[in-house]
């Protein structure tokens, strides 16, 4: 059963909110109740936790990939290809 509740925000922050639920194509109501949940439940911190060892193990990798993958992008105009 869910129960509603007032929170008062920061016009900006409000804002800021919405627009963040709508990129992740969420209402503000549930956009605030996974903030919660992840933030209480340690969800968010192991997912940054695997994030971290992520990068610490391949970062070079992915730095290397993303340089190849913006190579094209990155010669000047008029440029030999």
């Amino acid at each position: 059963m869910k129960k509603q509740t007032q929170v008062r925000l920061e016009e900006s922050v409000l804002e800021a909110g919405k627009a963040a639920a709508r990129s992740r194509s969420l209402d503000f109501n549930k956009y605030v109740e996974r903030l919660i949940i992840e933030d209480t439940t340690g969800a968010r911190a192991a997912g940054m936790a695997a994030a971290q060892r992520l990068i610490e193990e391949h970062g070079t990798f992915l730095d290397d990939l993303e340089q190849q993958l913006y190579a094209p992008y990155d010669q000047q105009p008029g440029a030999a290809a």
